[in-house]
């Protein structure tokens, strides 16, 4: 039964869980928040909506660019380069991003009948974000079946899982990773260097995947 409703970005780990979950996806939601990369990420989500044949919406956050805080909403120059750790990548740090996504997508669920809210969260990310760790999934997840007649969950299957199990997960789906977006520098092509294209290579490579990314360098 096609019961949920998925927040699909257009990168590796939400397309691979649509990939993996298609048979009970209902609709899938982009948001556009003023990221710079926000055209990339949304173009890669359209491509692979229509290829599942996915309905898939956009809902435009404009508000978050206006009035929050964050590198990824700064340019490309503000977006640190190197590894991919706590430290060198807070400054990505979108205050309470998922909350505001995952109540709208609540509430869009709940108007379309749906019982479930997929992201696609990881446990790569519990060290830099604080609204991808299992504390906050499952608070986040208890707030809105309480504030839902339909008692709507948030349904997180890759909480406790790396990325490179994710992508050995593609890898057996057949999933073409060139096909998703990473970086966040949101320029023609990846850079290679920022923290989130240096996550990707080595979840590609450690997976055994042909990286047919285009890099900058």
């Amino acid at each position: 039964m096609k019961d949920a409703l998925i927040i699909v970005s257009g990168g590796m780990d939400s397309v691979t869980m649509m990939y993996e979950y298609q048979q009970e996806i209902a609709l899938a939601v982009t948001f556009d928040y003023g990221s710079n990369h926000a055209a990339k990420e949304i173009a890669c989500a359209r491509l692979h909506c229509q290829r599942l044949s996915i309905p898939h919406i956009v809902i435009p956050l404009d508000f978050m660019h206006q009035y929050f805080k964050s590198s990824l909403l700064e340019g490309s120059d503000a977006i640190p380069e190197g590894s991919y750790d706590d430290e060198n990548m807070k400054s990505t740090v979108v205050p309470f991003r998922n909350g505001i996504m995952l109540a709208i997508a609540c509430g869009i669920a709940e108007s379309n009948g749906l019982r479930r809210v997929m992201i696609a969260n990881h446990g790569g990310d519990h060290a830099i974000y604080p609204d991808c760790r299992p504390p906050f999934i499952r608070a986040m997840s208890e707030a809105m079946q309480q504030g839902t007649y339909a008692n709507i969950e948030v349904w997180a299957p890759y909480t406790h899982i790396t990325k490179t199990d994710i992508a050995l997960r593609g890898k057996q789906l057949g999933i073409d990773y060139s096909e998703t977006w990473s970086c966040y520098k949101g320029g023609d092509h990846h850079c290679g260097k920022c923290g989130t294209c240096m996550e990707r290579k080595e979840a590609l490579r450690e997976a055994g995947i042909e990286d047919t990314t285009v890099y900058e360098v």
